[in-house]
């Protein structure tokens, strides 16, 4: 028996069964014993030992507006998979929507039809369709300026539209690249280092029951103002 829970660890235990195949039965007289492996029931656990608390809320009414109200927090707590998934998407829905802004001045200006026309002067050069105002939005939202396409002073619209672009621009830098840079310097990771004992015990310390269990650091490096927090569960009798 010792050799197969060595073999299969704890997560499965040892029942004697009977030759029958009746299932669970007590060993008899003539009857040859059978030993099966059957899986432990797993307890739920009231926090797990990433420090994580199992329990959750429920029948609070307007969750999601609470959530919604202080999004900044709701962002850097969502899983990295999710927090990828609306930089990118965040990103690409405003530069569709700066890049059709573009075109659509070129299109009521009448831009995409003279764009060739030797001595026209259109509100942005070199913009002929929904691609090239594309383009022309990205080198100017990522300073890249390669000086083919650039804006005239004989659209004040374009103007507007551009400094409504720097604006936009700088808040959802700021506001999605904050989001990122703090998730990216909590220490949440740094718990993968750190083990505990399997098992806690309350033993008698000082004449008074504690509870105890050892904990390891795995790194070399020290940790500094480091604060454990126990929580205590007590049934009543």
């Amino acid at each position: 028996m010792s050799a197969l829970r060595r073999k299969f660890g704890d997560d499965y235990q040892v029942v004697t069964t009977s030759s029958s195949g009746s299932g669970l039965q007590p060993q008899g007289p003539g009857q040859g014993p059978q030993q099966q492996l059957v899986p432990k029931k797993k307890r739920q656990r009231f926090v797990d030992k990433n420090g994580r608390c199992n329990v959750q809320h429920g029948n609070l009414g307007s969750e999601t507006s609470r959530y919604l109200s202080d999004l900044f927090t709701t962002l850097v707590d969502l899983k990295w998979r999710w927090n990828l998934f609306i930089f990118i998407l965040t990103y690409t829905v405003a530069w569709l929507f700066m890049a059709s802004m573009w075109w659509v001045i070129a299109y009521t200006r009448g831009d995409l039809n003279k764009a060739h026309v030797g001595n026209y002067t259109p509100c942005v050069a070199n913009v002929y369709n929904f691609p090239s105002a594309f383009l022309f939005f990205i080198e100017t939202e990522a300073t890249i300026g390669y000086g083919y396409r650039y804006i005239t002073d004989k659209c004040p619209e374009g103007i507007i539209l551009f400094l409504f672009q720097s604006i936009l621009g700088s808040i959802v830098d700021a506001f999605l690249i904050g989001c990122m840079f703090i998730k990216m310097s909590q220490p949440k990771k740094r718990a993968e280092t750190l083990m505990f004992s399997e098992h806690a015990v309350i033993s008698m310390r000082d004449g008074k029951l504690t509870l105890m269990f050892r904990v390891g650091n795995l790194r070399n490096s020290h940790m500094v103002s480091a604060q454990i927090r126990c929580k205590l569960l007590k049934g009543l009798r």
